[in-house]
């Protein structure tokens, strides 16, 4: 009868897991919140912006004091946008700090995709950023 039971009860579990529609799976309690930056630090050329929204902008510091960026980007179509990104840095009075060079990075994104791209400051001095992304051509 256990045997039979517990058969019956599996049976259950792979039917529900088969029907559900979700394709990812979160922390209900989440123990890492998200702080969420609501401004203006994002520079997207006319073409990428029709298809490829920023979500959100998430900053934090690392245990040594860096400033640490995190973008979420969301492809709003169901093609594939090549796209590249730069992030530059800003000391405390809002000065570009001129002797770092963030690289520009290609990246792509799925249709539909959300996807995640992120930065550490290359110095504690830099206190603030700017996000550049440009479509590819």
């Amino acid at each position: 009868m256990k045997t039979k039971l517990a058969g019956l009860f599996a049976v259950v579990l792979v039917a529900a897991g088969c029907h559900n529609p979700m394709n990812s799976v979160e922390n209900a309690q989440k123990e890492g919140q998200r702080s969420m930056v609501s401004d203006q630090r994002v520079v997207t050329d006319m073409g990428l912006n029709r298809s490829v929204s920023v979500v959100g902008l998430n900053t934090a510091m690392t245990p040594g004091g860096v400033l640490k960026v995190q973008a979420e980007l969301l492809n709003t179509t169901k093609s594939l946008h090549r796209f590249s990104y730069q992030f530059e840095w800003f000391d405390l009075n809002g000065m570009l700090v001129n002797n770092v060079v963030s690289p520009v990075v290609a990246d792509q994104i799925e249709g539909g995709e959300s996807k995640f791209i992120s930065a550490i400051a290359p110095t504690p001095t830099c206190k603030d950023f700017r996000l550049k992304l440009l479509e590819a051509h």
